[in-house]
């Protein structure tokens, strides 16, 4: 009776999810509730050693993914840092010079130039500030609204496989070292980039020029902001976290720190302490509620890997842990969708759980932190629950169901190609 419980609750909430009754931030931390419950997990203890719902799960849950709510944190704070200094808006600037006025250019220059940006800082703020400059260029130059707000969801999904402060999650849940995830990203990221670029030239030339305008204005705050271009030198600053990380196997919060001092050096703003403090109020507002949902997911994780729970679930899940790496492949491939909609294989959601439970259950840490990043390729571009979708959907007045159905079958290939280089070399 116990199993089925713990079944019906994964289904159930799955559901709501899915169906958008019940949002991820607030199911989370009730399956973890539910699942303990049903396992007979005690509420509270008068011995302070028992694993209890208030202690362990609760509390102890909402500590559990410290060193990526950390991340996160200082991802977020060098992104607004780049932002107020004006190197984002530089990059964007020079991309847009570099590539006249040729459509097909414009998309792919802004495509590797948002990569880099997306690389050192994302989330729906930065995404905002990016698409509300380099999309409405776009559209003057001719591309249609579908093909523009495609190149930033592209770029964003490229750049979140480099971007350090979401790595530590996978540090976090499977305990594999910093220095592992980065030697690996270039098997997440190369057919996603190639399968991209297809992408943009099938779609540009497909749909044809349209238009040489676009009537939704700047908003204000862009319309009036300066247009004085930062040194050339200073644009190197979003990458020097990903090449501490990569090359000097310098850990993710130093990495981040280091290149928000770098950052000030070379672009050198007037108030640099200003802009320090000011960038870190404004990052956590911008990463609340992926905050929320890594203390949710801490919550979820505590609960799932309890011995009572964990003693339940592992029989379930050690029978569909790929033995081969041809069952590797086919299994993470052909199950890729079920990362959108905040499904079984989104590690911002139930996959995280599952992640650490297969892992529990014989699956290699890099086989599964690798399956996991290749499926989140897929949920970064084509989830319509994003943030980022509904926002570019919006703002470009396009269909987000359509971005979906135009993207999926692309991003499955991506997903397909990767998982088959993961499963010759990492399985």
């Amino acid at each position: 009776m116990q199993i089925i419980g713990i079944l019906l609750v994964f289904i159930v909430f799955v559901g709501l999810m899915m169906t958008r009754k019940l949002t991820t931030l607030l199911a989370l931390p009730m399956m973890a509730i539910l699942l303990a419950a049903i396992a007979g997990i005690p509420l509270l203890s008068d011995n302070p050693d028992t694993f209890t719902i208030t202690k362990g799960v609760l509390a102890g849950g909402a500590m559990k993914l410290s060193t990526a709510i950390a991340g996160l944190i200082f991802g977020a704070w060098f992104g607004q840092i780049l932002s107020k200094v004006g190197i984002t808006k530089t990059i964007i600037r020079k991309a847009a010079e570099l590539a006249g006025d040729k459509p097909l250019a414009i998309a792919i220059i802004f495509f590797l130039a948002a990569s880099v940006i997306f690389s050192a800082a994302n989330g729906l703020g930065m995404v905002i500030l990016v698409g509300t400059i380099a999309i409405p260029i776009m559209l003057t130059a001719g591309l249609k609204p579908f093909v523009s707000g495609l190149v930033v969801l592209l770029a964003n999904a490229v750049g979140v496989v480099f971007n350090v402060s979401t790595w530590a999650i996978y540090t976090d849940v499977l305990k594999v070292p910093t220095n592992t995830i980065a030697s690996y990203s270039l098997v997440c990221a190369v057919p996603l980039i190639v399968i991209a670029l297809i992408m943009i030239v099938y779609y540009t030339r497909k749909d044809g020029k349209v238009r040489r305008a676009w009537a939704m204005p700047l908003k204000p705050e862009f319309q009036a902001q300066d247009n004085k271009n930062v040194r050339a030198v200073a644009l190197i600053s979003p990458l020097v976290p990903v090449l501490l990380v990569f090359f000097l196997k310098v850990d993710i919060v130093s990495a981040v720190f280091m290149g928000a001092l770098v950052t000030l050096l070379l672009a050198t703003p007037k108030r640099p302490f200003h802009v320090l403090s000011s960038a870190l109020v404004e990052g956590i507002q911008d990463v609340a509620g992926a905050l929320g949902l890594m203390i949710g997911i801490g919550m979820l994780l505590s609960a799932v890997t309890a011995p009572q729970v964990a003693s339940l679930i592992q029989p379930l899940i050690e029978g569909i842990i790929p033995t081969s790496p041809l069952m590797y492949i086919l299994i993470f491939t052909l199950l890729s969708p079920l990362a959108i909609y905040r499904g079984p294989l989104n590690v911002w959601g139930l996959g995280s759980g599952i992640a650490a439970l297969i892992v529990a259950g014989g699956m290699a840490p890099v086989a599964a932190m690798l399956a996991l990043r290749i499926v989140s390729n897929l949920q970064a571009v084509s989830d319509p629950t994003n943030s980022h979708n509904v926002w570019i959907a919006d703002y470009t007045k396009t269909d987000i169901i359509e971005t979906l159905r135009k993207t999926l079958p692309w991003m499955f290939v991506a997903v397909m190609i990767s998982m088959i280089i993961a499963g010759m070399i990492a399985f």
